[in-house]
Parts: structure tokens; C-alpha cells; sequence
């Protein structure tokens, strides 16, 4: 090493003498140095080390809630149609148990004439409740209504379960309960269904003596496969020491009474309803639910101040004024149900099961493959649900439409056959 490096080591320049380690400034900009350890780390750049203290975002968010997988909905039309490539009108959709009539003409004079959209709603939905009581012969006070019955859902969860509680999921059934449950931090225990979709209530009464959970969720008819629940098994397990949340957003396509009014008799009973089906209103978001009177002031405390929103709630209301249309709506569909099932019956590769609600569930049978027919008969412009779960692996739903709509479906299902 020459002399002139030896000197600029020594001596560093003013610019490079504030990355010298052990350099002190002295009043007037002079430096004074103190010997340098050969063991003293290198000084790290002020930006990497604000970085490294830094937190990451997900450090943040609840640890339960970092392996949650997301809830999969069906695509919406817009992105359907981008995506096959057909206008929305040429889709058939049969893969939501949407109502394909729509709702009362009334509910789009009543969405023109809305005066007010830049008031909040009314908070208590007072003229649906009012309507919903008209309609159900259950006062008002024992109803909430929601955006969604989905809503009210994760509401009775939020004000029910502490973490780590637990709830009874009786699966192949709606999977929103078992997924707000991991949402809200609770366990699920699954007490399977028989093998024609019935409850195993056995099963409920030793789970519930043994686990000891907050509630137990029950769907009738149910979801997937439109099997319903008598009153004497619901009755056995409305005596058990469990909140019973029974959903009955099909029960319009049952021929069976809505169980609102035992909410006036059991303490631990919850009804929910929905508009989505019955009135073709599945966009609008408006759910409600029959709660007794202990229950249900905790819900007024814990739910979001303006759920319903003015279009919601204005439409729902015109809808309960024209209860003709409704009927009609339910029977057309009831009567192409009983047609599609007996056409799905002559398809060599299907095993429907019959069903009280507006869809159809079946078993594809005889090596086919469920996801196969469901993406071919895509390519076909109609849409339909297939499953993957184990307790419904190989297994397809179908909605019912318009009797146009079965034409299209059952063309589609003969030419797999070919």
C-alpha cells in the first residue's frame, strides 16, 4: 500500500467521514476519531433498518384468519359472460337456485320511484318488519331483518361465540356455517348426514352431551339435496341444551309451514327467512329472521346501524304486495321441478334425489366424471354446480328454471351421451 492510499484511509474525505465508525463531530464540523475495534460491526443504512423494525401487513390480521381459505361463490353473469363469451340472456344459469322469474313487477316501479337514496335507511327496517308480520302472523318485535340472511348469520356468531366455542355443522349442508364459524374463531364438529341426507339425531344428542357446543345449524329443506326436517327430530333436538339456528331459505317449495312461530315457545330456537328465493331478489341482499325476545335485543345492540340499505328494503316491501305473483312464481316452479326430475331420471349416468326445494341434487354414476359434465355443459352456455368434498364428491346440483331452460340443460346432457 503507497503512501497516498495510507493517507486517505487515514484522512477521509468530509463526504466519506460520516460512514466512519467511531467518528465524533465536534462543534464547527471538525471530527475526532476513537480507535476502532477490528470486531465492531459494520453501521447497517438507516432505510434497511427502519424496513427490518418494520412490521409486515398479515402481522396484523388475527392468526386464525391467515389459513382461512376463502369462501368460493359462483361467478357473477358479467364475469360468465366474459368469460364464455355469450351475452348474459344466452346464459342459462342453473348453478345458484336463483329465482329465474324475478321479482313482482311492482318491486322495479317501486326501485324507479326511490325519492330519497342519499338518506340513511331506517335502522330498525320498521316497514318491512311491519310487512314481514302482515305476512308471517309473527309480531314484529320477534323479527330482524338483514342484508341477507348470510348476514344475520355471522351476526348470531359474533354475539354467541367466544373463540374456541363450538358448533355443530351437520355436513353435506350450506358451508357458510362452517365458514363464519372459522371466521368468529369457533370449532366445528361435523356429525355427518345418514346416507339419504336425513339428520343423524343420535349422533346430535351424543355430540352435544359430550362437546357441549353453543349451537347447532340446521337447514330445511336442505342444501344440497333438499331433504326436510320433521318436527319430531327437530323437536328432540330443541330439547337439548344447544341454540338451535334452523334455516329455511327454501321452505317456500316444501309445502311445510315456516317454524317462525315456535320461536315464542323455544328459547333456543332461531328461524331464518330470505327474499333471494321466494321473491327473486337474490341481488338485492335482504334476509330476516324470527329470534325470541332474549335473544334478539342483543342482536338490535350488535348488528350494523343501517344493514338494510333503502333499495333493499323498499324493494322486499313491494314484493309482500303481490303475495298472487309469489304463488305462481312457487308453483311453476314446484310443477318443473317434479318434470325435471323425471327427465334427469331417464339420463343413464345421473342418480337425482328428490328434493323439496328449488333444485335438484345428483350422483353422477357409471365412470363419468362431475366436474367434466359441468365444464362441457358450460361450453353450452348452461351453467350448473358440481361438488368435490368428500362427503359429496362426484355430485352435481341443479337448479330449477324455466321449462325452456330444462330443454336446453337436458339437450346438453343427451349429447354427452353421444
Amino acid at each position: 500500500m503507497d503512501c497516498a492510499t495510507r493517507f486517505r484511509i487515514r484522512n477521509p474525505s468530509p463526504a466519506a467521514a460520516s460512514h466512519v465508525a467511531g467518528e465524533r463531530r465536534l462543534p464547527g464540523g471538525r471530527a475526532s476519531f476513537r480507535p476502532m475495534s477490528s470486531a465492531a460491526p459494520v453501521e447497517e443504512p438507516a432505510a434497511a433498518s427502519e424496513a427490518r423494525r418494520r412490521p409486515s401487513g398479515d402481522s396484523f390480521i388475527r392468526r386464525h384468519l391467515r389459513t382461512l381459505a376463502p369462501y368460493q361463490p359462483i361467478l357473477p353473469f358479467e364475469v360468465l359472460s366474459a368469460r364464455l363469451g355469450r351475452r348474459p340472456e344466452d346464459i342459462i344459469k342453473l348453478d345458484a337456485n336463483e329465482n329465474p322469474y324475478g321479482p313482482p313487477p311492482e318491486v322495479a316501479t317501486a326501485l324507479g320511484n326511490l325519492k330519497f337514496p342519499y338518506v340513511y335507511p331506517d335502522p330498525e327496517s320498521r316497514h318491512l318488519r311491519a310487512a314481514l308480520a302482515e305476512d308471517s302472523g309473527l309480531e314484529s318485535e320477534y323479527i330482524l331483518a338483514g342484508c341477507g340472511a348470510d348476514e344475520l348469520i355471522d351476526l348470531i356468531m359474533r354475539c354467541v361465540l367466544e373463540p374456541g366455542d363450538k358448533i355443530v355443522d351437520c355436513p353435506p349442508t350450506f358451508t357458510m356455517y362452517e365458514f363464519d364459524a372459522s371466521v368468529n374463531g369457533a370449532l366445528v364438529i361435523k356429525v355427518p348426514r345418514l346416507p339419504d341426507f336425513s339428520l343423524d339425531v343420535e349422533r346430535i344428542v351424543e355430540v352435544v352431551e359430550q362437546e357441549k357446543p353453543k349451537c347447532i345449524f340446521l337447514t330445511s329443506p336442505n342444501n344440497p339435496d333438499g331433504s326436510v326436517i320433521n318436527d319430531e327430530d327437530l323437536l328432540k333436538i330443541l330439547d337439548l341444551p344447544v341454540l338451535v339456528v334452523l334455516d329455511e331459505a327454501y321452505i317456500e317449495f316444501s309445502s311445510l309451514q315456516s317454524r317462525m312461530s315456535w320461536v315464542k315457545k323455544h328459547d333456543n330456537l332461531i328461524v331464518l327467512r330470505t327474499f333471494s328465493k321466494r321473491a327473486g331478489l337474490a341481488g338485492l341482499r335482504v334476509g330476516y329472521g324470527a329470534f325470541p325476545l332474549s335473544i334478539i335485543e342483543y342482536l338490535w345492540r350488535a348488528k350494523q346501524p343501517y344493514n338494510v340499505s333503502v333499495a333493499a328494503e323498499v324493494s322486499a316491501c313491494a314484493a309482500l304486495q303481490n303475495p298472487t305473483y309469489l304463488e305462481n312464481v312457487k308453483n311453476l316452479l314446484v310443477q318443473e321441478r317434479e318434470r325435471l326430475f323425471d327427465l334427469l331420471k331417464g339420463i343413464p349416468f345421473l342418480k337425482p334425489f328428490p328434493s323439496r326445494s328449488n333444485f335438484i341434487l345428483c350422483e353422477v354414476t357409471s365412470g363419468k366424471d362431475a366436474k367434466k359434465i359441468k365444464e362441457d355443459l358450460a361450453k353450452m352456455g348452461v351453467m350448473i354446480r358440481h361438488y368435490d368434498k368428500k362427503e359429496l364428491k362426484g355430485y352435481i346440483r341443479i337448479s330449477v328454471g324455466k321449462p325452456e331452460h330444462t330443454d336446453a340443460l337436458m339437450k346438453g346432457l343427451n349429447a354427452l351421451q353421444l
